[in-house]
């Protein structure tokens, strides 16, 4: 069996391993070595990647107790070849790994609730538990979640006997009996866990819980630790300059600009409305009645606007009111209605004649022509 060099350090980055046995498989070959630190997929943290010999490790798996990696190309059995894993890959892992059984252990501690799920994302980590929390418990998990981070607490591996493990009021989703390896963090968490971690807390660096939704009765936890955690709070800072410098405010009033911003938009839709109505009401009062059809130009209508006054058209005419908006260069939108004429076979000679596709029912069609404005004017004998 496969000797786990990450159990005991995670730190660990290059290796040596003789190569135990070497198959093709369908994705490459699959590899198994006398000790191993690339740590294989499990707990809701994927596997590792980097390089054995001139190969690339791009998954790792264990299965039955072997741990399998997966290279782009074989190595031959008996050699002694040296493993790279991606270390700052790793290294963000265990960041956000110990970050989270911090976490979980200040939960379970404070709330009683327990860790009934976890994923280590590409971009985020997320945790389930079953329990609901509130925005003010949260931010104090996070608070002591970081003083833990300063305490620099140490981080110890263990697997205890039997009769030892009995005694350990340890976390874990599953009811383990052999083999269990304890993650513990000094005053702060007992877990069982396979994946690698760092030594200490204060390389965990930060903690930031981002999000929290309610899930399944309990509460979905978002965060990231670490330098993932940094990149995370400089994006976001990025945008709040950026912000505050296009509203010509301190980044401390940005939130207080944005809602006045909001205020001002809001005024300026209700204007807005007012005003489109107004010119709604003129066009309508514009309107003659007539034995042919009616075709009307409009700039800045909305499809509500335009539906309108095609209806208000159609009861003034004996043909088709159409009413577009656009130009010669892009094309004109167009809605048309009828009291008199069945627009659904209609709407076919209208396409067809004037370059563009549109439909509906008898009473009203829309749709969009790519023909000059001087082509539907002639067409509606306007």
């Amino acid at each position: 069996m496969t000797k786990k060099l990450y159990d005991f350090d995670g730190h660990l980055a290059s290796f040596e391993a003789v190569v135990q046995s070497c198959e093709k498989v369908e994705n490459g070959y699959r590899v198994v070595l006398d000790q191993t630190a690339f740590f294989p997929e499990g707990g809701g943290q994927k596997a590792d990647s980097g390089s054995l010999g001139d190969c690339h490790v791009f998954d790792v798996q264990i299965e039955k107790g072997e741990i399998f990696h997966y290279l782009d190309s074989p190595l031959a059995v008996g050699d002694t070849v040296k493993g790279e894993i991606d270390y700052e890959t790793r290294f963000r892992r265990m960041q956000n790994h110990s970050g989270e059984h911090i976490v979980s252990g200040i939960v379970h501690s404070l709330y009683g609730y327990d860790n009934v799920g976890f994923h280590m994302g590409s971009d985020c980590v997320t945790v389930d538990y079953n329990g609901e929390l509130n925005d003010e418990q949260i931010l104090k998990v996070e608070q002591l979640a970081n003083r833990a981070v300063c305490e620099n607490r140490s981080i110890l591996i263990e697997y205890p006997e039997p009769e030892r493990l009995e005694e350990i009021p340890y976390r874990s989703k599953l009811d383990l009996k052999d083999d269990v390896r304890i993650v513990t963090i000094e005053g702060y968490d007992i877990c069982a866990c396979c994946a690698p971690h760092v030594s200490h807390t204060g390389e965990i660096g930060i903690i930031r819980l981002l999000d929290s939704i309610r899930y399944k009765g309990g509460t979905r936890l978002t965060m990231l630790c670490g330098f993932d955690a940094l990149e995370d709070l400089e994006e976001k800072q990025l945008v709040l300059r950026r912000i505050s410098n296009r509203l010509s405010v301190k980044q401390s009033e940005a939130y207080e600009a944005v809602l006045r911003l909001e205020e001002e938009i809001s005024e300026q839709k209700n204007t807005l409305y007012f005003l489109k109505k107004s010119l709604v009401e003129e066009k309508i009062a514009s309107l003659r009645e007539t034995e042919g059809s009616i075709c009307l130009f409009v700039e800045n209508f909305d499809s509500d606007s335009m539906r309108r006054l095609a209806n208000e058209g159609a009861l003034r005419c004996a043909g088709i009111c159409i009413v577009l908006s656009g130009d010669d260069q892009k094309g004109y939108s167009f809605i048309a209605a009828s009291r008199k004429i069945p627009l659904r076979e209609e709407a076919k000679r209208i396409t067809a004649s004037l370059s563009g596709k549109g439909g509906g029912s008898d009473e009203m069609i829309q749709g969009r022509i790519t023909a000059p404005k001087s082509e539907i004017e002639a067409y509606f004998g306007t």
